[in-house]
């Protein structure tokens, strides 16, 4: 006997080929599991499987919910798991959505951070201003969405001190990040004021190289990799979502482990 509630014209599978990107990066957080069909789809968020862009609308409420369940879970104070030094990846392991040998350069003799937003102190810092501040070494794993971690040994400025010393509004919702490779990231203030966040500016024992963010990158414990950005320009705080590179291809913003 044919189901009163199935359709006369099934839709066609291919429908979701559109949207592979976002299915596997909901697939990659553990959002779904053992592939995605149309009719789970349909089940989860009654969306109109024959429409594309409810197709898409469906996804990013998937994902949209999970950000949110994860800012309601995460806890400022807990600490990540550290590890001996015996175990650190040296050289670390390289991570971009370009390949290492399109890493270009920047000049520190040149480079400044600069400030915007809800910051009450806004001048630039240069390299010798950061590295002359206090720094604090944390040796954590770094996960990346793709599948593959390794344990890395980093050390800079906690990025809480950074904040309070130019007078950041620290009851803000946001931290944007500007990079010298035109990468835009942007993460709660939570998470950037969390103990082991820090404003990186050495890997083991050495100052950052090229390829790993020099002179300066985000190093936190709590979120996947690609919310680590490097070669930080600009540091913006702000009360409105600043722009996030990874927004567009449906990867979660709040990323976290």
């Amino acid at each position: 006997m044919r189901s009163p509630f199935r359709p006369a014209a099934l839709p066609d599978p291919a429908i979701l080929n559109d949207h592979r990107p976002l299915i596997r990066s909901l697939e990659r957080r553990r959002l779904i599991q053992g592939g995605l069909s149309l009719g789970a789809l349909t089940m989860l968020t009654g969306c109109d499987v024959r429409r594309p862009a409810s197709v898409q609308a469906a996804l990013l409420a998937i994902r949209d919910l999970n950000d949110s369940v994860q800012a309601l879970l995460f806890d400022p104070n807990k600490l990540a798991p550290t590890y001996p030094a015996s175990m650190v990846l040296n050289p670390p392991r390289f991570n971009a959505y370009y390949d290492v040998m399109k890493v270009k350069p920047v000049d520190g003799a040149q480079w400044r951070l600069e400030l915007s937003g809800l910051i009450a102190d806004k001048r630039p810092w240069t390299v010798e201003r950061v590295t002359a501040l206090p720094q604090r070494t944390e040796i954590i794993k770094h996960v990346c969405v793709e599948g593959w971690d390794y344990i890395g040994q980093w050390s800079g400025v906690p990025f809480r001190a950074f904040l309070e010393r130019v007078g950041a509004d620290l009851s803000a919702r946001y931290v944007g990040f500007h990079c010298a490779d035109g990468y835009t990231s942007s993460i709660d203030m939570a998470s950037a004021l969390h103990p082991q966040t820090l404003l990186a500016t050495r890997y083991g024992d050495d100052v950052l190289a090229d390829p790993f963010g020099y002179p300066l990158r985000l190093r936190m414990s709590t979120k996947l990799g690609y919310k680590n950005p490097k070669w930080i320009t600009a540091i913006e705080v702000n009360n409105v979502r600043p722009v996030d590179m990874w927004d567009k291809p449906g990867y979660s913003w709040f990323a976290g482990l």
